[in-house]
């Protein structure tokens, strides 16, 4: 008696099985139907309509906000060159106050003159 071993034995099987599962899936896609929507109808107009309207009512909030958080970048940007100056000054009396963003002298308290 002929022993056919398990590898054969599946290599057999494998496009068998395949045509199987292909006749299923191609029967059931047969039976489906595609409903395709271009998306332009009265609603998705209306929508689009409102979405404008509401960018176009924004739009001074919208640069008002920009506006303020480029005047806070120009802010901490001056700082931080500041700091770096006075960090890096020859007046041995200089000093950074980070409270209150000031370069100061040690001996007066007073605030330094940067060139």
């Amino acid at each position: 008696m002929k022993t056919i071993s398990h590898q054969r034995l599946f290599r057999g099987m494998l496009p068998v099985a395949l045509l199987v599962f292909s006749a299923a899936t191609g029967a059931a896609s047969r039976s489906q139907h595609i409903i395709i929507d271009s998306g332009d109808n009265a609603m998705t107009r209306e929508e689009a309509r409102e979405n404008r309207e509401q960018w176009d009512a924004t739009r001074s909030l919208r640069n008002k906000i920009n506006s303020r958080a480029e005047k806070d970048f120009d802010k901490y940007d001056r700082t931080a060159d500041l700091r770096d100056q006075c960090v890096n000054s020859e007046n041995l009396n200089a000093y950074w106050e980070p409270n209150n963003g000031r370069c100061l002298d040690r001996g007066t308290g007073r605030p330094v003159m940067m060139p």
